[in-house]
């Protein structure tokens, strides 16, 4: 996979960022949600304390509020939603729920559908009543109500009141008392109209709602004379019934006037009574569209599919039409403030936010104060910043891919180059044929740049020597090898013809001759000998340096001893010491470096003209110990000061010894295992006073140079000393 390939895919990464955005209005929703309930527990709380200072606005009879709640039985007098027409027709009436009373059994051939309607001080009555045989009223046989009729009974001053409605043929009618005619009431105001249907008859009615009393029975009388059992009646009552007739349960005008303080906000506000029945409500107004309007269509439907929750349920649904249910309603009727979030029946992207709170008196609570909000009216406050939000995140995310795919491609086009340029160095024999030019940026590219522009130095260096090795072998063997080959040739000569009568003195020349061929021989094998001692003796002390013990131990007697036996080794020159210190503890491995004391003085011998003075000093720097190595001979070359120390490298000529640039490198090799460091410079000799040009430099100043009885060089090994003191019983070495 390419790297602009990679980088793009890491620019993936980048769609973290409406991932944010999206928790982000997440979190912002989830706190609109939490003032949202706040809010409408507030709401709850303030309706339910002015409903609590009167009682009587939610039960204009007191009674009811200590009565069961009887499903059955009980009337529920819906809100008409415009005016009430009493013609016998169903017209306006679709809407309203009907509670169906029918005689259970084989015998079933009557039912009754009501529909209860309050419209200000009136209650409208829809009967729709199922009957195989409609019998209507006979004047003839007996003034009083006979044939299939009505008996409503309503609740007054603590009694009930009994009132027929009977008809001669379908039309309008009129109430009349049946049984005890009590004052101040006229059952002329209970008027209707009866029209026939195709399985039976309609009777619409309408009559003052005090005329109830807040009760409200009834009950149909079938008169069949061909029914077995005479006649028949269907209702929420009987006529032998002695308790009082069943609940009228409307909403009152009063309760109504004290929720219509609270008109203009966009909640919808709903009384409960303890039996759950709705008593009072108060549509908000409408949300307005102008905010949708404002947000495009698919962003908002986008918003809306991030927020919704999965797990939401609709309202639970009454048992009864005109009962209102729910957990929150069920914890408020128990006395404590809930709220809980329900998905919206009417979109499937929308929320319900529902508060209800107890209405509650000394004697306990009296009902609940139900608030409702829709969850648009906040979602409505964030669409704008949701579509600001995506729109400035998709072009942050465009304007970071296209950033990530143009530095890719430059980052390819580096990498390409510089690959490019490595393989052109290179031939195809493996040597370093071409020019690389390493970049200039000051990155890590620019950095990979310049090492692969070193290593193919050094790399052009060590082919340069593998190059040159064969000549460099050959001249070193050349001279060996012939001095073996005209030995060997002279010694197979053997003696000459008369050698049997040449005198004493001729034989002694001859046995002369021969030990000087010998000598020879063994000296060309010595070299040969020495030769490949230097070529493998690198190699075996990498690997065995290593695995060295330190001890700690003393500088000063081990250099003393040194100087001794390199006095008698290399008597051809003036071997000096000069110790500055009194004793310098190190941690190290003693035998290490003699092998490189030996490396170093080898060096110094092979290079110092014959008579000459070499010099071994050792003085303190700070924390270290210095040890520097001078002869006298020729400099090195400009440049070659930090090359020497690496292997196959042998810069100075002068010298009859054989050098194939691994002695230093060995030096190195042990100072670095000691964790010090080896460098070397040119040095003049002025007067027998040595004077440096500095640290690691290639040549003396000039004015010493000019002045200089003779030239040398100085290596200097500097080594870390031990942090803790050398003990008497402590060995030197």
């Amino acid at each position: 996979m390419t790297l602009r390939r990679q980088l793009l895919l890491v620019s993936l990464l980048l769609l973290s960022l409406p991932w944010a955005g999206c928790q982000f209005i997440r979190e912002m929703e989830g706190a609109l949600r939490h003032g949202q309930t706040q809010s409408l527990q507030a709401t709850a709380d303030a309706v339910a304390a002015v409903i609590a200072a009167d009682e009587s606005s939610l039960y204009p009879q007191p009674e009811r509020r200590l009565t069961l709640d009887d499903e059955q039985r009980d009337l529920y007098a819906f809100p008409a939603q415009g005016p009430v027409i009493v013609d016998g027709y169903g017209d306006g009436w679709t809407d309203v729920p009907a509670a169906s009373f029918g005689r259970a059994g084989d015998d079933a051939s009557m039912s009754v559908d009501v529909r209860v309607q309050s419209s200000g001080k009136s209650v409208f009555l829809l009967f729709d009543v199922t009957d195989n045989k409609v019998v209507y009223h006979n004047p003839g046989l007996s003034q009083e109500p006979n044939g299939d009729r009505l008996i409503l009974r309503l609740w007054a001053n603590g009694r009930r009141q009994d009132y027929v409605i009977a008809t001669a043929a379908p039309g309008s009618v009129r109430a009349r008392f049946d049984g005890r005619r009590p004052r101040g009431l006229d059952p002329g105001r209970i008027t209707g109209y009866w029209q026939d249907s195709m399985d039976g008859y309609s009777l619409e009615l309408e009559l003052p709602l005090a005329y109830t009393g807040g009760r409200l029975g009834f009950f149909f009388i079938d008169e069949d004379s061909t029914a077995p059992r005479g006649n028949r009646s269907v209702g929420n009552t009987t006529r032998i019934a002695a308790q009082a007739p069943p609940w009228l349960i409307y909403r009152p005008a009063r309760l109504q006037s004290l929720l219509s303080a609270f008109t203009g906000g966009r909640t919808d506000i709903q009384v409960v009574d303890n039996h759950h029945w709705v008593l009072g409500e108060l549509r908000g107004k409408q949300r307005s569209d102008e905010a949708q309007a404002q947000t495009f269509w698919l962003l908002r439907s986008l918003y809306r599919s991030i927020l919704t929750s999965g797990d939401l349920t609709p309202p639970p649904s009454p048992t009864k039409a005109g009962k209102l249910a729910g957990t929150e309603i069920d914890a408020a009727l128990a006395g404590s403030v809930s709220a809980e979030r329900y998905r919206d029946t009417g979109s499937s992207s929308r929320t319900l936010l529902s508060a209800a709170a107890p209405v509650r008196d000394q004697r306990g609570v009296l009902g609940a104060v139900v608030v409702r909000q829709s969850g648009e009216t906040y979602l409505s406050l964030t669409d704008q910043a949701f579509s600001r939000l995506l729109g400035y995140s998709l072009a942050a995310l465009a304007v970071a891919a296209i950033g990530l795919f143009g530095y890719a491609t430059v980052l390819s086009l580096r990498i390409r180059a510089l690959s490019h340029a490595a393989a052109s160095a290179i031939a195809d024999d493996g040597r370093v044929s071409g020019t690389f030019t390493p970049s200039g940026a000051r990155d890590e590219i620019g950095d990979l740049s310049r090492q692969y522009n070193e290593l193919l130095a050094r790399l052009k260096e060590y082919n340069d020597y593998l190059h040159t090795l064969s000549r460099k072998l050959a001249h070193e063997l050349r001279t060996p090898i012939a001095v073996i080959q005209s030995s060997l040739d002279n010694l197979e000569q053997g003696d000459p013809p008369g050698a049997l009568q040449q005198t004493a003195t001729e034989r002694h020349e001859s046995e002369a001759a021969r030990a000087t061929y010998l000598a020879r021989a063994r000296e060309g094998l010595g070299r040969l000998q020495h030769i490949l001692t230097a070529m493998s003796e690198a190699t075996r002390l990498e690997e065995s340096v290593n695995r060295q013990q330190k001890t700690l131990f003393d500088l000063v007697p081990l250099l003393r001893q040194l100087h001794a036996a390199y006095g008698e080794l290399y008597q051809q020159h003036a071997l000096n010491l000069s110790i500055q210190v009194p004793a310098a503890s190190i941690m190290g491995v003693p035998e290490l470096l003699v092998q490189a004391l030996d490396k170093l003085l080898d060096n110094a011998t092979s290079f110092a003209p014959p008579g000459s003075r070499i010099e071994l000093r050792l003085e303190q720097e700070i924390s270290n110990w210095r040890l520097q190595v001078y002869n006298e001979g020729p400099a090195l070359p400009p440049g070659s000061a930090e090359k020497i120390f690496e292997p196959m490298i042998s810069e100075r000529r002068g010298s009859d010894t054989v050098h194939l640039g691994l002695g230093l490198h060995i030096v190195k090799l042990i100072v670095d295992f000691h964790g010090g460091s080896v460098s070397a410079e040119n040095v003049c000799y002025v007067d027998g006073e040595i004077l440096s040009g500095g640290a690691v430099t290639d040549a003396p100043d000039r004015t010493s140079q000019e002045n200089a009885n003779s030239t040398g060089v100085s290596i200097t090994i500097t080594l870390p000393a031990a942090t803790q003191a050398l003990s008497p019983e402590t060995p030197a070495a």
